[in-house]
């Protein structure tokens, strides 16, 4: 271990953050708090804010090895991760096929469902379909199995961006029709009321399952998971030996089944005693309330334990 610090130690790290999607400021402060843990941890270390300019800035920074810190697209669904790659720089976390699965809900589920992983049921409509009426989104839905309520979501948005639950027939169509319109395709899936639960993995290690309990919200929305004092946290969650050992496994295989690398977290929602797994983060958030910095906590993993783990993931 002390061989691959010595190592690492010689090396100029980039800490990759910022970006332009929706999940900027997010980003912004996972980036800061890994940049100040790998400062006092005594690694040569330079904050990039990245820009469309991003080939330019990461060529002028002469870096040996980037820990990417950015949540969303360009940074999380595979392009930062193929051109860091055609540079030979080594980086942290999934590579270029694991971001792009774990970016697209759709491919995930699809990938999820290959291998009897549970998950919800869904329908989906890409941004070059005429989103129907109420009555035939209705049909499509009870076709599929699926009544009210329902969840829309963009196929390719991080942190709940976009999601909205819809419990009325009448609001089908709007709703799926304005989301569609900001972000392109759109998933209208079932919306199961049961725990909402995370596992983080590090390596091929399970962390401990954490209860997310939102105090104002139905489901782990945007201002949930970033605002402090807006969700209880659970750790370990109130699950049962035998569930919490189902889901531990069932998340390992999720991991290598979407082809994830390095560290991860995947979010779930407990429905009747049973998982349903809803999607993978390849880059979750490092803020002070982070779901997988409070996991590693948990496991006895400290937040810049956490960080050199998920460093040594780039030499891997």
């Amino acid at each position: 271990m002390s061989v691959t610090i010595d190592l690492l130690k010689n090396k100029k790290i980039g800490v990759l953050m910022g970006g332009w999607s929706s999940e900027r400021e997010i980003s912004l402060r996972s980036g800061e708090n890994i940049y100040q843990s790998l400062k006092r941890q005594g690694f040569n270390v330079v904050k990039i804010d990245v820009q469309p300019h991003f080939p330019e800035q990461i060529i002028k920074a002469k870096i040996d090895i980037a820990f990417i810190a950015l949540h969303g697209r360009p940074g999380e669904d595979g392009t930062i991760q193929g051109f860091l790659e055609l540079l030979g720089i080594p980086y942290t976390g999934s590579k270029v096929t694991g971001s792009v699965i774990g970016m697209d809900k759709l491919i995930t589920k699809r990938l999820l469902m290959g291998a009897k992983i549970p998950t919800p049921r869904f329908i989906f409509f890409s941004q070059r379909d005429t989103i129907p009426s109420n009555k035939t989104i209705w049909n499509l839905l009870k076709k599929a199995g699926i009544s009210l309520p329902v969840i829309i979501k963009p196929r390719k948005e991080g942190s709940s961006v976009g999601c909205v639950i819809v419990d009325h027939y009448s609001k089908l169509a709007p709703e799926a029709q304005k989301i569609q319109r900001q972000y392109g395709d759109i998933l209208i899936e079932e919306f199961l009321a049961g725990a909402i639960a995370t596992v983080g993995i590090l390596g091929n290690k399970v962390l401990p399952i954490l209860e997310l309990v939102p105090k104002h919200s139905l489901f782990y929305d945007y201002k949930a998971k970033y605002t402090k004092g807006e969700t209880e946290f659970i750790i370990p969650a109130r699950f049962s030996k035998k569930l919490t050992q189902k889901i531990s496994e069932l998340a390992l295989r999720a991991f290598k089944v979407l082809d994830a690398y390095g560290f991860a977290r995947l979010d779930l929602i407990v429905y009747k005693n049973r998982p349903y797994f809803l999607e993978i983060n390849t880059i979750p958030g490092m803020t002070e309330i982070s779901d997988l910095p409070a996991q590693a906590k948990s496991a006895g993993i400290s937040y810049d334990e956490l960080v050199l783990e998920i460093l040594k993931s780039a030499l891997d």
